[in-house]
């Protein structure tokens, strides 16, 4: 964290542009700092109105504790739901496909069940860059006989170890799922009772999918149809079937579409509430999961309960002491449009509080975000390091990392774990929720914790399905995987969802959903002849916002970094191997090296 060769250095103590945009950032006191932002978000709001705020929370090293804070400031405190986080342009597809149809947005199996199951079918997921402990568990399940499929358009670690690689055309996942139910259904390879029991919807699903026989979804995705039913085949004759996803299938314009039918191959194959079955969307970071549990998303308090629900809404208003808003808030990537492209300034975003994300890095379109940034009022950036982001801030507060506070996080499988403090931070900083209390309390609504405990207990009381997750249950366990209803020792929290096929829904009962295949927003062109596949490598690992302040991995892919192209697209292109290349699209360009490979298809880099 203090390593003096890292690419930017720690934060170490709050600035502020005492002179406004344009002027240089100055070292202030904690209470100049925090009164300059309190000041500055109360006139915002008291000029423009609750929904002139954006807050985005961290999906890192802060702790659930601080995202339980940070949304809780934005909506008793600033009065809006404008509150989001990374997962927007990650996981948010999977939640919301995953609610849509069985009503939990998380794994429903536990990581350790996956070397239990007898198929793994990975789609849009290479566990070797992402997750290598998950990767051991696949490559465990191999050596146990299970059948491992990957459908991926590149040759990744995960295909290699596969007995089957489906590598289809990018953005074609609709497609391929579609076409894996019309197997599944047509050749009677489903679970009629758990269907009949367990599920609704059955009719109009079929009347979407009977259009997706193999051989047209062959034209599509570029696979054969003998491979699609096989895969099929394969799926539907376990009841230990896994299903794992990553960003291969949720940064696309159907990411949402194809999750529901992922979740809905599940259920026609009654691969639901056992171990060993089920489905997996991976989260990335190490607290998107958690970040998701504490409400950190624009329609849900912590807990995944609606803020457009008049009960859950006067409960939490009686809990903070205020009134809140009944409208869902806008999503992370919707700032531009409520900023650039907003003529009437009523209704823009005109205050910006980021802690632990760097949108100037990470997210699309950057050339227009950066200049949303300038454009906003008023940026404040709470971080641990340096980023792109606190270029346009006008101020900069310095926070604790991970190691340096206490609290817990949210695993991938819904398991909630212990952060230990294990050694003083060094310099003038705080840890993120006790900043953000302080400007809280700085506006007029107080907020005095004497440890995060405090506030972890505050928000079970809250959250029917966190409430047994007691700090003493966490550290007796090390780790309470939730639903866990009860505090008493006899509840020890849940392995897998929707035990008896009883999903999440309001009734119990399983909606099964897909959509047709749309090709994508944007197409090769005769200016634009190659499509680009955006991929995780571990030195890249999110576009180097955590990844480039590490020596080590920093060293692992030096800039200007690569550019993988099919073996056939150097040859046509007379590209060779370290040639510096300029890659360009509509959006802007970027200088890299030329990496021929045998992974990429052609016509794809």
């Amino acid at each position: 964290l203090n390593d003096p060769q890292i690419l930017t250095k720690r934060l170490k103590e709050p600035m502020i542009r005492k002179n406004g945009k344009g002027s240089p950032l100055e070292v202030v006191s904690w209470d100049e700092a925090i009164k300059f932002v309190a000041d500055n978000f109360k006139k915002i709001k008291e000029k423009w109105g609750p929904d002139s705020f954006l807050g985005a929370a961290s999906a890192r090293g802060p702790g659930n504790e601080a995202g339980y804070i940070t949304q809780k400031f934005t909506r008793a405190v600033m009065g809006t739901n404008n509150i989001d986080h990374c997962a927007r342009i990650c996981h948010a597809a999977s939640v919301a496909g995953s609610r849509q149809t069985i009503g939990e947005g998380a794994m429903s199996l536990s990581i350790p069940e996956i070397e239990n199951a007898e198929v793994i079918f990975n789609i849009g997921y290479n566990a070797a860059a992402s997750h290598p402990i998950v990767a051991r568990r696949i490559v465990k399940a191999k050596e146990k006989g299970a059948f491992i499929i990957c459908a991926d358009p590149r040759i990744t670690e995960t295909a290699r170890i596969s007995d089957l690689h489906l590598q289809l055309k990018g953005g074609s996942n609709v497609a391929l799922v579609n076409s894996l139910a019309n197997v599944i259904i047509s050749e009677d390879l489903i679970d009629h009772e758990f269907v009949k029991l367990h599920t609704k919807g059955f009719d109009e699903f079929w009347e979407i999918v009977k259009e997706y026989t193999p051989e047209y979804a062959a034209t599509i995705t570029g696979l054969s149809p003998e491979d699609i039913r096989f895969t099929a085949r394969k799926y539907a004759s376990s009841k230990h079937s896994v299903i794992l996803w990553g960003m291969g299938i949720t940064q696309f314009s159907q990411g949402v579409e194809t999750v529901k039918c992922c979740c809905s191959l599940a259920m026609l194959t009654g691969n639901f509430g056992r171990p060993s079955c089920g489905t997996g969307p991976v989260r990335g970071q190490n607290n998107v999961q958690g970040t998701c549990d504490m409400g950190d998303l624009p329609d849900v308090y912590p807990g995944y309960q609606n803020v457009t629900d008049p009960a859950i809404q006067a409960k939490f208003e009686k809990a903070w002491g205020v009134k809140l808003s009944n409208k869902a808030g806008i999503q992370l990537t919707r700032v531009p449009e409520f900023v650039i492209h907003e003529k009437d300034p009523a209704k823009r975003i005109h205050a910006y509080y980021i802690t632990g994300e760097d949108p100037a890095q990470s997210d699309p379109d950057l050339e227009e975000i950066r200049e949303t940034l300038d454009l906003v009022d008023f940026v404040v950036v709470q971080d641990i390091f340096w980023n792109k982001t606190a270029e346009h801030a006008d101020a900069v507060l310095p926070a604790t990392a991970w190691g340096e506070h206490d609290g817990c996080c949210t695993s991938s499988d819904r398991g909630f774990q212990r952060i230990r403090k294990v050694v003083e931070p060094q310099g003038n900083i705080l840890p993120d929720w006790e900043i953000t209390c302080r400007i809280a309390t700085a506006m007029g609504y107080p907020m005095h914790y004497n440890n995060t405990e405090e506030i972890w207990n505050e928000m079970i009381d809250l959250c029917p399905k966190f409430t047994g997750a007691t700090y003493e249950k966490m550290e007796r366990q090390g780790s309470v995987q939730w639903p866990c209803w009860d505090k008493g020792p006899q509840d020890t929290g849940t392995m897998f969802l929707h035990k008896d096929g009883h999903f999440a829904t309001p009734d119990g009962i399983g909606i099964l959903k897909t959509s047709p295949y749309h090709p994508p927003a944007e197409v090769e062109s005769e200016e634009f002849p190659l499509s680009l596949c955006t991929v995780r490598e571990v030195g890249h690992y999110s576009v180097r916002t955590m990844t480039g302040n590490c020596r080590m991995l920093r060293n692992l892919e030096d800039e200007p970094g690569w550019v993988e192209m099919s073996l056939e697209d150097c040859d046509r292109l007379g590209l060779r191997e370290g040639e510096i290349v300029k890659v360009l699209s509509k959006r802007g360009s970027v200088y890299t090296r030329c990496k021929p490979t045998e992974r990429v298809k052609m016509g794809a880099v």
